[in-house]
């Protein structure tokens, strides 16, 4: 598997580093972009939706090791190859 091998692990931590520093340029809330795809919440009290994406950033690659190991925890341990 690709992401067993030492070039998966380089493009996943490209991957991970263009995320975060795309998250921390654009300056926009989950709301607006809940708002952009047609979806206005009848009640806008909830501050977690008004939170920019950029202050979120920091925990970007964290949560994507929680996403890992919950579709795909198999991934992890690998084989040696040879």
């Amino acid at each position: 598997m690709f992401f067993e091998s030492l070039a998966g692990a380089f493009v996943a931590s490209l991957l991970i580093g263009i995320i975060q520093t795309f998250a921390i340029a654009l300056d926009y809330s989950l709301l607006d972009l809940v708002k952009w795809v047609g979806l206005a919440p009848s009640g806008e009290s909830g501050t977690l939706l008004k939170m920019p994406i950029s202050q979120v950033a920091p925990i970007l690659p964290y949560l994507f090791l929680v996403l890992i190991l919950i579709f795909r925890p198999q991934v992890l341990p690998g084989t040696r190859e040879g």
